[in-house]
This record gives C-alpha cells, structure tokens and sequence, in this order.
C-alpha cells in the first residue's frame, strides 16, 4: 500500500504530533460487572421487504472462494481462517448481524445497524443495509428485534451507479457502502460510513438524504474503495491516490450532547507522504474529526486518538457528556489463549492461532484546549476480565469471569449514571471467537462501571 502513496496531503500533521507529545500518562484500568445479558442467535435471518427485486431475496450468492455465484443455499462454509464455522451460505433472506454501532433511546430501546454484509465490496451486492431498533430484557436475558428498517436512495443521491441502480426500490446494499456507525437524531439517522469514508444522512423512512465527503486539514480523505478511485491498468500510468487505508473509515461516530456536532472517529491512521502514519510519542493514532450539523460542513478542528500499545483498532465511540467519551479499542486476535495453537504460524481448525489480548473500552476527554492534539486517555476496563459474581453469562468459561474474546467488539454506549451497553460484532458467519468451530452469536451486556464513568 506504501507505494501507492504520492505526495503529502496533510501540511499540518508534523506540527499536530509535535503538539501532542506527553498527552497521555500511565494508562489506569477500572473494574466493570456484569449485570445483565441478552444474545441474539447467530443464525438470525429476515425476509427482505416485499417490493425488494428477486436477486436480494436470498444473500451471500458471491461469498465462494473464487467469487463465482452460487445459488444454492447453505452450501459455501463459513470459514475463519483454518476453521470452518456452523453457518452456511447463501442465506434464504437477509441476515440480522454485523452490528455496528448503538445508541441508547430515551424510550428504553437501542438503534443499531448490520455493517456491509460479507466483509467487501466484491461479495455484498446482495447484502442489505439495515438499521435495528432492538429491546433488551436483561432479566429474561432477551434480545428482540423491534423493528427493522432497510436503506434505500430513490432520489438519486448516491454519486456513483449503485448495486440496485435499475431497480425502482433502489435499496442499498455493500457493495455500495459500509456502513459502521449509527446517531439516531429527530428527522432520521446520521451514519459514519467507511468506503468513501463518508457521513450518510438517512430520513426516518430510510431514504439517503446526505451524502459528505471527509475533509481534513482542507483536504480530502480517500480509502482505496473511494469510488472516484481506480487501479490503472497501465503499470507505468498515475497511481490512485488515497490515504487511508481500505475499512479505515467511520468505525465510531459520537454526536455532541446537544445535538451541534457530529464526531467521526477513523479506524485507520492517515497517511504521511512518505507512508508512515500519523503518531503521537511513537503510537500509531486516528484522527476524530469535528462536523458541523447545522452547515452540513467540517469545522476544520480535530483531535488525535492514540491507540494503545497492543491496540489496532477502534470498534465503536459514544459521548458521555459534553467533553468526554467512550472507545472501543482492539487488536486483531480471536478466542482465547487456553485454546491457542501450538504453533501460531501451523493454524489448525481446533485452535485459535492469534488469541485476544487487547479488549479495551477507554474514557477519553476532548476539549477546546486539546484540539489539534491528542484526546487524554483517563482509563479502561478489560473486556477479557469482567467480574461476574452473580452468574449473569450466558457464554463463556471462566468462572466468576465474563470476557469477550472476538475480533471485532463494535457496540458501546452510555445507559445511565452507572452503566453501559457493550456488544460484538459477528461478522456472520466468518467470526469464531467463542467456540473454534461455532459462528460467534451476538452477544449484548449490560456493565456496571460507575467508578469508570465518573473517573476524571
């Protein structure tokens, strides 16, 4: 990817990582309980809407190793690496998971959303975007979805030919976007999407109304799946530029307490000219970018998220009042060490050849006088180590212990004065976290962290 790269597209960064140095201190870790639990099965399928066309009434047609279709259902195996998961595609319907992203309604509901369908551009034209209003009983341990509601541009705002482009209904699928993160607001739904990266504005019928580009330091941020980019079938032609790397996009989108601003926080660093990466005090680190709601326009102010040592990526940012926030911070492993393989480097498909280490949710503070510097990391809670007193998993083998050993964790959000919603994203059905041959389901846990959230 480093030879892609061409000239510098950012002029201020030297100056920003020279300002940011020192910002963050011994890193503290919080405890967290877990007091309630809710799993929605893996295998969660829905039909799609009566006036969708024919071809997205079954999905994951093009998820075969060569990407050639396959209309016969449930027979390409769900694989995660050298294991091979319980699900099957293709799907009859459209499958509920990927979640994203959520949000706490003040009804006693979460918003939520599946991302891009089966991991790229290649193999989710027939994979739906949704958003989910979904209900949790902690005490029956009870995920339900209430209502589910499907994507669609009939006013032509898309500004590239989309998968359903010939169609009337003109629903959006993965091929089109990926979509990571969700703010309901009062007209509709404002979504950070990684593709462009962009901002997606949906009304409350799920019709694109927005579609906004991202501008840093006046400049524009490209990922190679920008649609304006190309490869050149010219070896010795212009390459593309871009710089951010492919699913670097929106993975967390904050919205300020009184509804002003929108934070978009990348999950990829931004690319330096001679293809290094933005950084503070030697940590690679992500930009949060500040977007005007009223203007539908950047302001031009952003912050830097350090990622941790370990850290690799960020799965999911809520505020939790008007200058600190929420994180979701992550490596790449999967499962659990007291089933690792013997040999990392020789996967096997009983064994977790790269078992999580690094499950985090950090308490951050941005403010006006941290602007254009690095966000103070106040501290975390171990999501490999929640204590579990009263029993309350419902997956799992610790005793005493809940942990959350997936790839990807990509839900976080305030509930109350003391308490948060956490949960994963399955990425149905090539993610095994909690079994080595089992698609992870998706799992939601209500955490007592009051000692956390008002931590200062």
């Amino acid at each position: 990817m480093v030879s892609f790269m061409k000239k510098a597209l950012f002029t201020s960064v030297s100056l920003l990582i020279l300002s940011a140095a020192g910002a963050h201190a011994e890193e503290k870790t919080f405890a967290a309980k877990l007091v309630g639990q809710a799993i929605l099965p893996a295998n969660t399928v829905v039909a799609a809407p009566a006036d969708a066309p024919s071809y997205l009434k079954t999905s994951g047609k093009f998820t075969t190793a060569d990407r050639k279709r396959t209309e016969a259902l449930g027979t390409v195996p769900g694989k995660d690496g050298a294991r091979v998961t319980d699900v099957k595609l293709p799907l009859d319907g459209q499958p509920v998971q990927g979640f994203s992203g959520i949000k706490t309604m003040a009804d006693g509901t979460f918003w939520t959303l599946s991302d891009n369908g089966f991991g790229g551009k290649a193999n989710s034209s027939d994979a739906m975007l949704f958003l989910h209003q979904m209900k949790f009983d902690w005490a029956a341990n009870k995920a339900e979805v209430v209502k589910n509601l499907f994507l669609s541009d009939p006013n032509k705002l898309a500004p590239f030919p989309i998968a359903m482009e010939g169609s009337d209904s003109r629903y959006l699928t993965g091929a089109d976007f990926d979509i990571e993160s969700i703010q309901p607001v009062a007209d509709g739904f404002w979504i950070g999407e990684e593709f462009g990266p962009y901002l997606l504005k949906f009304d409350l019928e799920g019709r694109l109304t927005d579609v906004v580009g991202t501008m840093v330091d006046g400049k524009p941020v490209l990922s190679p799946d920008h649609p304006t980019l190309q490869v050149q079938a010219n070896p010795a032609a212009k390459a593309p530029v871009f710089n951010l790397k492919r699913s670097g996009g929106y993975e967390g989108l904050a919205m300020s307490k009184d509804g002003s601003k929108l934070y978009g926080l990348l999950e990829g660093p931004l690319f330096l000219e001679d293809g290094s990466v933005e950084k503070v005090d030697g940590l690679t680190a992500l930009r949060v970018i500040e977007f005007d709601v009223a203007s539908t326009a950047w302001t031009g102010r952003s912050w830097l998220y350090p990622l941790s040592e370990g850290g690799e990526a960020i799965g999911d940012f809520n505020m939790i009042d008007a200058t600190t926030a929420l994180v979701i911070e992550r490596d790449n492993g999967a499962g659990t060490a007291d089933k690792a393989c013997a040999d990392p480097k020789q996967p096997k498909p009983d064994c977790f050849n790269n078992p999580s280490k690094h499950k985090r949710i950090y308490k951050i503070e941005m403010s006006d006088a941290n602007v254009g510097k690095s966000v103070r990391k106040i501290g975390y809670i171990d999501l490999l180590d929640i204590k579990d007193p009263d029993n309350k998993k419902l997956a799992g083998s610790k005793d005493g212990v809940y942990d959350m050993p997936f790839v990807t964790i990509e839900n976080v959000d305030v509930v109350d004065a003391t308490h948060i919603v956490v949960g994963n994203d399955n990425n149905l059905p090539f993610s095994a976290g909690r079994a080595v041959d089992k698609a992870d389901n998706n799992e939601f846990s209500l955490l007592e962290v009051g000692e956390f959230l008002s931590a200062k």
